[in-house]
């Protein structure tokens, strides 16, 4: 047998814990001494300790424990429990480091408010375009990760698609984004990933549709260097120099990225083209 500060030790928890569980009853000492009231453990409890901790990992609260520890459940659905835990805990880091690096680029952005060089905006003609498309739906722009999460799976499916029917991209991947509210203060938008395809014939066969992209008779234009969770700096950038030059921004549903160079992993090197739609300010 072992005492309590042993077993605490071997079971990597508090003497102060095992306390607690002693006096409700979830984890009972094997042997307590009738005079010095010292409390004993064995090795097998060590089983039963490791479930608690397990458990309690998985959020659930010790009443909940013990019904769970009374109702015996098996290895394989503890793992199966501890498994589906680990893939949300997983989850929520992602999420949050994508957060950070939001919170890390927002900071950025506000320390160089005043010393932004707009100098690199550049208004173009964008010709009408037709494009092989997938279409996803994401939570809207409060949720970037939910973005990436719907607009990124696209592309692969699409490529693969466009390669079955033999039907080839002539330039690079964009996305473009529109407003699809299902009622009233609902921000939900459309996500749209497409590649370029010239005159290829498609039959209805494809699974992905082909649409053309209207032209934009001015668009004012910059390249956004690394990754698209920071493309609000490029954003910041470029209503800058709409308000500079004494533009408006027109339907901002025909915005679009076109996705210039995109090492795969390395998004620190991603080079994107955003155009944001505009048009000559009426003078007052």
């Amino acid at each position: 047998m072992f005492s309590i500060g042993e077993f605490a030790g071997l079971g990597r928890v508090s003497v102060r814990m095992l306390r607690h569980y002693d006096a409700i009853g979830l984890i009972r000492p094997a042997h307590v001494d009738p005079h010095s009231g010292y409390r004993f453990y064995t090795a097998e409890q060590l089983r039963l300790l490791n479930r608690v901790t397990a458990l309690k990992d998985l959020g659930f609260s010790l009443q909940q424990v013990q019904t769970l520890i009374d109702e015996k459940v098996g290895t394989a659905e503890l793992r199966g429990m501890l498994r589906l835990r680990r893939a949300e805990l997983a989850t929520r880091m992602r999420q949050d480091t994508a957060r950070l690096a939001l919170v890390d680029a927002r900071l950025r952005m506000i320390e160089s408010e005043g010393h932004m060089d707009t100098g690199d905006v550049v208004l173009k003609n964008i010709p009408a375009l037709r494009v092989a498309q997938l279409s996803g739906t994401a939570a809207g722009y409060d949720h970037p990760t939910s973005i990436t999460e719907n607009l990124t799976p696209l592309y692969p499916r699409l490529m693969e698609l466009m390669e079955q029917h033999g039907v080839a991209m002539t330039g690079s991947p964009i996305a473009w984004y529109e407003p699809a509210p299902a009622g009233p203060g609902d921000e939900t938008i459309r996500v749209h990933a497409a590649f370029p395809i010239g005159g290829a014939e498609v039959g209805p066969e494809a699974g992905f549709e082909v649409a053309v992209l209207p032209p934009i008779e001015q668009a004012a234009t910059a390249l956004h260097h690394g990754p698209m969770s920071e493309a609000f700096r490029t954003g910041q950038k470029i209503a800058n120099w709409i308000d500079d030059n004494g533009h408006r921004t027109i339907d901002p549903g025909f915005a679009r990225e076109i996705y210039l160079d995109c090492p795969p992993g390395d998004f620190d090197k991603w080079v994107t083209e955003m155009q944001v739609p505009v048009r000559t300010a009426p003078e007052n």
